[in-house]
């Protein structure tokens, strides 16, 4: 991963073959894309501070993994500072680089963690776990004024699946393993999790357990707390190991507290997941819908019929003209198209102002595809809207992981974008929409700033769905970029609060989310919380700020439990 922005350094997004991408952006949050972008700095030009790594926690630890797999090098410590959030990218790309840690130490077996936890509980030090880094909630930061040791913990040398059941249709694997080698490990005897959210080519199995992650196939695949049955963690009272029943009645779910604990309650070693036979045709189709209103109703249509899609997804008016914009020059075939298309709309009499585009999946044998196709289409076709084909599915298919290269894209032309979500019940979701796009809209006004604001639904369920809203604006002129970005995300998320919405549906609490947790769960939610961290962590010593106990967004930031000592 790239230090100072998203993915691979050979891999970046550019306008130059989508016509139609500056122009919008132009509109949109008042940038132009033909100046000079504004690179990140050199990295040979950070002051990266010195590893306060006490030589005896050193000579411990590289007596356990061997001194190859226990570095202190500069670039190795920044790589694991921090996740990939806006706040992030903007402060490493200042070169405010915070409290980084202060050595990476990467272990290969579930004893050598808890060798590793052993020593830090041992030292006093603090442990940070990291899979792939692309958290956005703050979940990997140590706090500016820890004074204690930090060693981050890398897991990317656990990354095998271990057995797959077929019996069962069940896969052990270890926690370390990035998505693509997940997918081709379990393809390889012909099976899939099915679980790719945006950061798929970069996070790991622990990391979606840690932080509760849903993928964009979560309507036919579950999200990580459905497909997730059993997990084996290192904790400070041992090796936790939850067996993987398909249900159980054993009191309060230990799998569950495990489920987003963000490192706090121990480390994820392996998990036995549900997988799937790869299907034997997978289809994703586009569809253009007259209005938002009427796309909610035909998800929700959808949600309650006897269709079972893998991909149920919706832009709103805002986010549709930003899709069209990133299209590629068009070819003649394409122009043809396009004109047949607009005169079908002006016939339907669709507003192209106002119509949603949409991507329903479809997966399993030809005669279940066409079935489903079926029941999905008399609803798209009942409320006026009109089947586009497999050429825009096959688009968003081959696209759906450039999301977070566009971010960077928009920082180095001087436009800050990020993203908030979260889930309600379908009766809720027409006023929290209207109340999101208000607020981030309001402001933009109070910043004085040019912005945009755009929302998909990308998750459906049987009581509600996700909303996905995106919002970008100007930064120029801006004094304080963090201030200006925390006021807009502040509005958009306290708005989803007063709707009756998650603060969160799948990018964790960390410290961004934090400040919003009581208004989620309750006053006696959050004491339960931060009580059962005390009870695991009294010393602080796992990722320590997280979930609870985090400072305010605007800020700048006891005696320790013998390794394997019984709560208490």
């Amino acid at each position: 991963m790239k230090w100072a922005g998203w993915g691979r350094e050979d891999v970046v997004f550019s306008h130059e073959d989508k016509p139609g991408l500056g122009p919008f952006l132009r509109k949109a949050v008042g940038i132009d894309v033909r100046r000079p972008v504004a690179p990140a700095p050199a990295f040979a030009g950070l002051d990266i501070p010195s590893s306060r790594l006490p030589a005896e926690l050193r000579d411990a630890l590289e007596a356990v993994l061997g001194a190859a797999r226990v570095s202190t090098e500069a670039r190795d410590r920044l790589l694991h500072a921090r996740g990939k959030s806006l706040p992030d990218l903007v402060r490493h790309r200042r070169g405010d680089l915070g409290r980084i840690p202060d050595v990476v130490v990467r272990p290969t077996s579930e004893e050598e963690i808890a060798a590793v936890l052993r020593l830090v509980l041992e030292a006093d030090a603090v442990l940070i776990p990291f899979g792939g880094g692309t958290n956005i909630s703050g979940s990997l930061e140590a706090m500016e004024d820890e004074v204690r040791p930090i060693v981050s913990l890398d897991l990317a040398r656990l990354d095998r699946v271990l057995e797959i059941d077929e019996t069962s249709r069940l896969a052990t694997v270890q926690a370390g393993v990035f998505g693509p080698a997940l997918e081709a490990q379990l393809a390889a005897r012909g099976w899939t999790l099915g679980h790719f959210p945006d950061s798929f080519t970069h996070s790991t199995l622990g990391g979606w357990i840690a932080t509760r992650s849903s993928g964009m196939q979560s309507d036919k695949y579950g999200d990580v707390a459905d497909f997730t049955r059993g997990l084996r963690a290192v904790t400070p009272g041992g090796v936790l190991a939850i067996r993987p029943v398909p249900s159980t009645s054993t009191g309060p779910s230990v799998r569950e507290m495990m489920l987003g604990s963000e490192g706090r309650l121990g480390i994820v070693t392996q998990a036995t997941v549900h997988v799937h036979r790869v299907p034997e045709q997978r289809v994703i189709l586009g569809y253009l819908l007259p209005t938002w209103a009427i796309s909610l109703d035909v998800m929700r249509e959808i949600a309650a019929s006897e269709a079972t899609p893998s991909v149920t997804r919706v832009s709103d008016p805002a986010e549709t003209v930003f899709s069209f914009a990133t299209r590629k020059t068009p070819t003649l075939l394409d122009r043809v198209k396009s004109r047949a298309l607009q005169a079908l709309l002006r016939h339907r009499r669709v507003d192209p102002e106002q119509m949603c585009l949409a991507f329903i999946g479809y997966e399993g044998t030809p005669r279940h595809v066409a079935g489903e196709r079926r029941l999905v289409e008399a609803v798209v076709k009942e409320h006026g809207g009109v089947a586009l084909g497999r050429g825009p599915g096959e688009l968003y298919d081959q696209k759906k992981f450039d999301t977070p290269y566009i971010r960077v894209f928009l920082l180095e032309h001087g436009a800050l974008a990020d993203v908030s979500e979260t889930s309600a019940p379908w009766s809720a979701l027409p006023a929290l929409y209207d109340g999101a796009m208000g607020a981030a809209r309001g402001a933009f006004a109070r910043l004085g700033v040019h912005g945009y604001v755009m929302c998909h639904l990308s998750h459906s369920y049987h009581a509600g769905a996700c909303l996905y809203f995106t919002f970008a604006f100007g930064a120029a002129g801006v004094e304080d970029e963090l201030a200006a970005y925390r006021t807009v995300k502040s509005a958009v998320q306290q708005s989803f609060l007063d709707a009756g919405g998650t603060l969160s549906h799948h990018h964790a609490v960390g410290t961004e989310h934090a400040p919003w947790l009581e208004q989620d769960i309750s006053p006696a939610g959050v004491a339960m919380v931060r009580a059962l961290l005390a009870g695991i962590d009294p010393g602080r010593n796992l990722n320590p700020a997280k979930i609870v106990d985090a400072p305010a967004p605007a800020e700048v930031a006891g005696p320790m439990a013998p390794f394997g000592a019984p709560d208490g």
